[in-house]
C-alpha cells in the first residue's frame, strides 16, 4: 500500500519553537502515487528551506500517497492529518502553521481544526464553492493568489476568504499582481509572504506590518491587497 511520506527539516539555533507543515498541490481525481520528484511537490521544497533558515522553527514537508483530490475520500486531507499527528509527537505543545499550494491550500485550510494549528498560509488555493469554513474559527488566515492565474480562480478565493471572515476576524487576502498559478514571476514576493506571514503567526517575530494592517481592515478592503 502507498505510503504517504515526511521529510523533516530539523530547528536551528536550539529549541524548536514553532513547527511548520507544508502542503503541496495536485490534480482532482488520480490515484496516481505522489513522488518527491513531482513539480508539484519540487515547487514547495524553496519555501520549506527558507523558513528552516528561521532560528526555532522546525519544517515539515508532506509528500501525500496520492496525486488526487479524490472526493469522497478525500486522500490528501488523510495524509496531513497523519502528518499533524506524527508532528505533534516530536514537537508536543508547539504552534504550528501550515503553508498549502493550490490543491495543497486547500488541504491545509480543511485540517485548520487540528488543535496545534495557529495559521494558515494558502498559496492560490484550490476553493470551490461550498468550500467550508468553520474550522478556521480561532485561526490566522492568509490567501495569496495570482491575479492572472488561471488554473485556480482567484475569484473564489476572494469569496472564501469573504465567508472566512464570519468566523475568524483574522483574515487576509494579497493579489500577487501579474502572477500566474506556477509562483514563478515573482517568486521573490511569493517567498516573503510566506516567511513574513509565518513567522509572524508562530511567535518566532513580530508580526509584520503590511500583514497586521491587513487583516485589520474592515471587510473587503483586507482581501484586495495588491502586491
Amino acid at each position: 500500500m502507498t505510503e504517504p511520506r515526511l521529510r523533516r527539516l530539523g530547528a536551528r539555533g536550539g529549541d524548536t519553537e514553532g513547527a511548520v507543515l507544508v502542503l503541496h498541490g495536485g490534480q482532482e481525481n488520480s490515484t496516481a502515487p505522489s513522488a518527491p520528484w513531482h513539480p508539484a511537490y519540487l515547487r514547495m521544497i524553496p519555501f520549506a528551506r527558507d523558513l528552516r533558515r528561521a532560528p526555532g522553527v522546525a519544517v515539515w514537508q508532506l509528500c501525500n500517497r496520492y496525486r488526487g483530490w479524490n472526493a469522497p475520500a478525500l486522500d490528501p486531507v488523510a495524509d496531513a492529518r497523519w502528518a499533524l499527528g506524527r508532528l505533534r509527537e516530536t514537537h508536543p505543545d508547539v504552534p504550528v502553521a501550515l503553508v498549502g499550494h493550490s490543491m495543497g491550500g486547500r488541504v491545509a485550510l480543511r485540517v485548520a481544526d487540528d488543535p496545534a494549528v495557529v495559521g494558515v498560509c494558502a498559496l492560490a488555493p484550490w476553493t470551490p464553492d461550498g468550500e467550508p469554513v468553520a474550522q478556521l474559527a480561532g485561526r490566522t488566515v492568509l490567501i495569496a493568489h495570482g491575479d492572472r492565474d488561471r488554473m485556480t480562480d482567484p475569484a473564489l478565493s476572494f469569496s472564501y476568504a469573504r465567508r472566512a471572515k464570519d468566523v475568524t476576524d483574522a483574515v487576509a487576502r494579497f493579489d500577487v499582481l501579474g502572477e500566474g498559478h506556477a509562483l514563478l514571476r515573482r517568486y521573490g514576493e511569493w517567498t516573503r509572504l510566506v516567511r513574513r506571514f509565518t513567522l509572524g503567526v508562530l511567535g518566532i517575530t513580530d508580526v509584520d506590518h503590511d500583514i497586521a494592517e491587513a487583516l485589520a481592515k474592515p471587510m473587503p478592503a483586507g482581501l484586495r491587497v495588491a502586491v
